[in-house]
């Protein structure tokens, strides 16, 4: 099949009148700008699509139930107790409502991609089936689907026991090996998380690490409360990162979600692993985590990919123009995130997060090229955000304009998921997804 694209950013930058060869396999094999008239044309601004590198999927229906004060002030800890909460009543059928309502609101965000860190394992169905309604809902919306089922044994450092919130989660090292190799599935790239180092004792993480063959992703959640850091200190003597800088082969197969409270010393040594930092900006936000230290990072070349994590956004223009503001509030500073080789804020992140994405989902995408998958995002140029605008300006308008989002069209693996901003069977899906929020409620 042959695409001709109004305007879309290759490899090379921005062309007009492209035309784009797309394989049986969903692969691009040839790109052909300044072709008028050669494949179906598709009106707007074409840019390569991104992974949404972090994902809780059944967390979307915990949106709005945690806004509120309790009787003392309110942290993550306090907002883990009513996920918990949350996790202990989600089944299967839950689970895949909540997950394809979400996929639908990413592709529609400009995400192609989805890193679904999964540790809803157990109780009251656990195995394969909670993995397999994950798996389910992406075939069923046509995202791309990285799975990460996630190794989960101790409630803290030091190897505490888990507590009763957390019990759902739980695996031996043996049994969650044998539970990776059942969720095995066609399409789905699969990877491995570990929860993170309270949760995985150090035998046990050697043991894991073992136990992995290929060169799959690896996601850790990592640094993210100053609680966390403390207690690390506290127990091993070493900050989260240092140690498991000198206590794993970190790789470029690693992702570091959050990362928030480092040092330049152990961002440097994540650099020269090659490892990818995945922010969560809105979510970072809303759990008042802190900030990553994005500048420092990107000025030296380091990897980072973006993640609607809890979801409380699922938007990537969001993700984006929050992680620059961030930067701004604190440094009193305006295009802090761009650089002297792309000046364009919008078209710097945007470009950094569709390259990390693609690390963290182990997928080929990011750039409109050959040998890479026919993932296309089209914005509407008639849109009030990017009317006007052409070239860098339309990736800044998007990211920096605030608008009504203005994805048009969303193509995956050379299929249109979206189509003038709607899912195919969008009305259904938003059916069963109020039927399964109407239940939890009631739990």
């Amino acid at each position: 099949m042959q695409w001709n694209y109004e305007q879309a950013l290759t490899a090379e930058g921005w062309r007009r009148d492209v035309a784009v060869s797309i394989d049986a396999a969903g692969l691009i094999t040839n790109v052909a700008p300044d072709s008028p008239g050669v494949g179906t044309p598709v009106k707007g601004a074409a840019v390569p699509g991104v992974a949404n590198a972090h994902s809780h999927a059944f967390q979307r229906a915990l949106v709005g139930l945690t806004e509120h004060r309790g009787a003392e002030r309110d942290s993550f800890w306090t907002w883990r107790e009513a996920m918990y909460r949350l996790a202990a009543t989600i089944t299967p059928e839950d689970l895949n409502a909540i997950a394809v309502q979400l996929y639908v609101e990413m592709l529609k965000g400009g995400y192609t991609a989805v890193c679904e860190f999964h540790y809803l394992h157990q109780a009251p169905i656990g195995g394969r089936a909670m993995g397999q309604a994950v798996i389910d809902a992406a075939a069923r919306t046509g995202i791309d689907l990285t799975l990460l089922p996630t190794l989960y044994m101790t409630s803290d450092f030091g190897g505490a026991a888990p507590n009763e919130g957390q019990k759902r989660f739980v695996h031996s090292v043996e049994d969650f090996l044998r539970l990776r190799g059942d969720l095995q599935a066609d399409g789905v790239v699969m990877g491995t998380a570990i929860h993170s180092l309270r949760a995985v004792p150090p035998a046990a993480l050697a043991q894991l690490l073992a136990g992995l063959e290929g060169d799959s992703p690896i996601h850790i959640h990592i640094a993210e409360q100053r609680k966390e850091v403390e207690r690390c200190l506290e127990v091993t003597g070493a900050r989260p990162v240092e140690w498991l800088l000198a206590n794993a082969a970190v790789d470029s197969r690693w992702n570091l979600v959050h990362a928030t409270h480092v040092v330049e010393t152990e961002m440097a040594g994540i650099r020269a692993a090659g490892a990818t930092v995945v922010l969560c900006p809105t979510t970072e936000a809303n759990l008042g985590d802190g900030v990553f230290p994005a500048e420092a990072h990107l000025s030296a070349s380091g990897s980072i990919s973006i993640g609607s994590d809890s979801h409380v956004s699922v938007n990537l223009a969001e993700e984006l123009r929050l992680l620059e503001y961030g930067q701004r509030l604190i440094t009193g500073e305006r295009n802090v995130l761009s650089s002297v080789g792309e000046p364009h804020t919008g078209v710097r992140l945007h470009k950094a997060a569709a390259a990390g994405g693609a690390r963290s989902s182990g997928r080929a995408t990011g750039v409109i090229a050959p040998g890479t998958r026919a993932d296309i995002v089209v914005l509407d140029t008639d849109a009030a955000a990017l009317f006007g605008r052409e070239g860098d300006n339309v990736l800044d308008a998007w990211v920096f304009g605030g608008f009504a989002d203005p994805v048009k069209d969303v193509m995956v693996g050379g299929v249109w998921r979206i189509i003038g901003g709607r899912h195919g069977r969008e009305d259904e899906i938003a059916d069963a997804y109020r039927a399964a929020i109407s239940r939890l409620k009631s739990v």
